[in-house]
């Protein structure tokens, strides 16, 4: 790259070094620079760059990387110490990928280090078939996880990225698939501000991230990428945003084609332009943008000041410096899929294991004399990816994780047995009948990426990648029965998935429920290394499993009422934040700094978790309050606390929480905020508070109250 221009001077501000790059473009060549994939422009000597890149859990679409559980799974393990370490290693893989890509001069999609991560919609319903890549239903959570992971992909360098991080899909976004180009999400005010808004406010003032992707459909009647209101004023007057917006692919074109708030093409550029997106996926901007300009729908300096927006992250990523500037061009291609990176993504999906259910048939004694291993997830690579994933050499199903784990001599067999969304064909079942002569039945079930996911990724879904029907497949439960008929052997069933499904009779027929998410490329060993007690579980649900679809509102009903552990006053299968273990914890000595407090103040606490139990184990401690009643409609709980204890038999550790003020604040109706006097409970635990959290055996809460005067 030539040195005679100054936007190749490092010594100049970023300022200065943007403005004269756009001085040199024509109209057309700025359009160019705006789209997901940019040309080259080589009489300036720059480079093609494609925007568009993915890194949910590992390097996506991109060639070999580690591949981690999927978000869902990572979720569950309430860590932000290990999911930043997580993200820390996907940029590093990232890094080294992008510039081995640039020495083969491989400038396609998929090859920059843009990344369109991390997914921070929240998982209203369970019949969404992207929920698998959130990190749940809880604004708290998701925020706590989202910081982390921005963070350790962007890096702390003061003038360069690592990576750039991406929150999306702004805003509300969550379902149905097969409407997501059309449809208007109507939410309230209060939902708004409560629950949809805090995650992406979160990343942006605590994480700096450094782009946010504008959902494709309507949000109270406005559509995500056309939305002066959601983009300039909220999103970047409100909250501060410095980064650029894109554009869901082909989102733009929506605004004519499926929303019909605009008549063409020109039209639709225009509104985004206005609206405050600077990078458009899909095939608008150009050409239609400059001729946008030309009927005088735009003007050009509009043009400029959107790009120049738009090009501070380039800089930031050091795409136009020297390689020796940047500490981050250095990283060596050695980190791709290193043992260090397998060994946390191992360590992930052993904390993201839920254990439902536990009779005492768990863990397994290694020197079980037989194992039958069963079920078509049981060596099916697809359950250990996800979607938006890469590709690993290494990748350990949860057969494989099993028969690596027995001791010699154990007689191990497998059978597929059933098929996974469908009944079998033949009819003859020689497959129960073997499996109940073995010790132990281990039964692999649940479901696929090819059942649940994105509009046109899960290929064997009939609604477009939603789940309508919440049931397992019947095939799958009808061979669980034949299972149990007339056998007093332990069975234990590993359910995959990324989402809420009816596990009611999975429950009442195995003798333990193991819940392994899609675990990644070391999600076999995970999976054998908690069966058989190496580790002790300690994933805890980010998620409620209702009992049934009948317990929730309509799917395209966007109030919260009635939805999440946060509203739902029905009792479900398995609360938010529940999850088992092999050893016992039990909470004492709550105390609080002050039971009555002015307005503004900060309230802190202190108690102690003790392991009661006879193995050492890691327990999820989960602070949740409860705020007056002052006719807002406030949550029946909200966690506003996480902390992971790993504790010896016989060992206590004392615990510290602090509220904020903030987070003493109610949402009103009007979607304002206010910490009304009143009296505020705290409840502490390891799950969400409620009658099936004590029905399903967890840990006692502890609880208590203190009063805020002069609100």
């Amino acid at each position: 790259m030539s040195v005679e221009f100054p936007f190749l001077d490092t010594d100049l501000s970023l300022d200065e070094r943007i403005h004269d790059l756009i001085s040199r473009l024509t109209l057309e060549e700025k359009v160019s620079m705006m789209m997901h994939d940019s040309p080259a422009i080589e009489r300036l000597g720059i480079p093609a760059y494609n925007w568009w890149n993915e890194c949910l859990h590992g390097v996506a679409r991109a060639g070999r990387a580690t591949v981690f559980p999927q978000a869902i799974g990572m979720a569950a393990t309430f860590n932000e110490e290990l999911i930043f370490q997580v993200s820390s290693a996907i940029a590093d893989e990232g890094r080294a990928m992008f510039h081995a890509a640039v020495a083969l001069d491989i400038r396609e999609r998929y090859s920059g280090i843009t990344y369109w991560t991390p997914n921070i919609n929240i998982f209203r319903d369970p019949r969404w078939g992207r929920g698998m890549e959130t990190y749940g239903e809880d604004p708290y959570l998701t925020s706590r996880m989202g910081i982390a992971f921005v963070k350790g992909l962007q890096g702390d360098h003061p003038r360069y990225l690592k990576t750039a991080a991406c929150g999306k899909h702004y805003v509300v976004h969550s379902g149905p698939e097969g409407l997501r180009h059309e449809f208007n999400a109507i939410a309230r005010k209060k939902d708004m501000h409560e629950t949809y808004f805090p995650a992406f406010k979160a990343l942006v003032q605590e994480a700096n991230v450094e782009a946010i992707m504008c959902a494709y459909n309507r949000t109270n009647d406005e559509p995500c990428c056309g939305s002066k209101l959601l983009v300039q004023d909220i999103l970047r007057e409100q909250w501060g945003f410095q980064g650029h917006v894109v554009s869901d692919c082909w989102a733009i074109r929506d605004l004519h084609e499926g929303h019909k708030v605009t008549a063409t093409p020109q039209e639709s550029a225009a509104m985004a332009l206005k609206s405050g997106i600077n990078l458009n996926c899909g095939s608008i901007y150009n050409p239609y943008l400059a001729e946008a300009v030309e009927q005088g729908l735009v003007e050009e300096k509009e043009v400029d000041e959107s790009l120049a927006v738009l090009l501070r992250t380039r800089f930031r990523l050091g795409l136009f410096d020297p390689e020796e500037n940047n500490p981050y061009a250095s990283v060596s291609t050695d980190v791709i899929n290193c043992d260090r990176h397998r060994d946390l993504a191992r360590e992930v999906a052993q904390k993201s294991v839920v254990l439902l259910k536990n009779n005492g048939v768990l863990p397994l004694a290694k020197e079980t004399k037989s194992l039958f291993v069963l079920g078509p997830n049981a060596n099916n690579v697809e359950v250990l990816i996800g979607n938006y994933y890469g590709v690993s050499g290494k990748m350990v199903t949860i057969l494989e994780g099993l028969a690596a784990k027995v001791a010699p001599g154990c007689m191990i067999q497998y059978k597929k047995g059933f098929l996974l969304d469908r009944p079998n064909v033949n009819p003859i079942d020689w497959t129960s009948s073997d499996a109940k002569k073995a010790d132990v039945s281990i039964v692999v079930m649940g479901i696929s990426p090819l059942i649940e996911g994105e509009e046109g990724e899960a290929i064997a879904s009939p609604h477009k990648g939603d789940r309508l029907d919440y049931n397992l497949p019947e095939s799958q439960i009808e061979f669980l029965r034949l299972m149990r008929e007339e056998n007093d052997k332990p069975i234990v069933v590993v359910i995959t998935g990324g989402s809420p499904m009816n596990l009611k009779e999975v429950h009442e027929i195995a003798d333990a429920v193991v819940l392994a998410w899609y675990p990644g490329e070391e999600g076999g060993n995970a999976v054998a290394d908690v069966v058989f007690g190496d580790v002790n579980p300690s994933g805890r649900l980010p998620v409620t499993f209702p009992e049934s679809i009948d317990q929730l509102p309509p799917f395209e009903d966007y109030s919260m009422i009635g939805r999440t552990y946060r509203y739902m006053t029905q009792k479900p299968m398995y609360p938010f934040g529940y999850g088992l273990s092999y050893t016992s914890f039990i909470y004492e000595n709550l105390r609080l700094s002050k039971d009555q407090l002015a307005s503004g103040e900060p309230v802190e606490m202190e108690f102690v978790v003790k392991n009661t139990g006879e193995l050492s184990g890691e327990e999820v401690v989960q602070l949740y309050l409860t705020l007056p009643d002052k006719g807002y409609q406030n949550p029946l709980y909200t966690l506003q606390g996480i902390k992971r204890v790993a504790l010896n038999p016989g060992e206590g550790q004392q615990i510290k929480f602090t509220l904020s003020p903030v987070q003493m604040e109610s949402v009103t109706m009007d979607g304002s905020r206010v910490i009304e006097e009143g009296e505020y409970a705290i409840t502490i635990g390891g799950s969400s508070p409620g009658e099936r959290s004590v029905e399903l055996g967890m840990p006692g809460f502890l609880s208590a109250k203190f009063r805020v005067v002069g609100g």
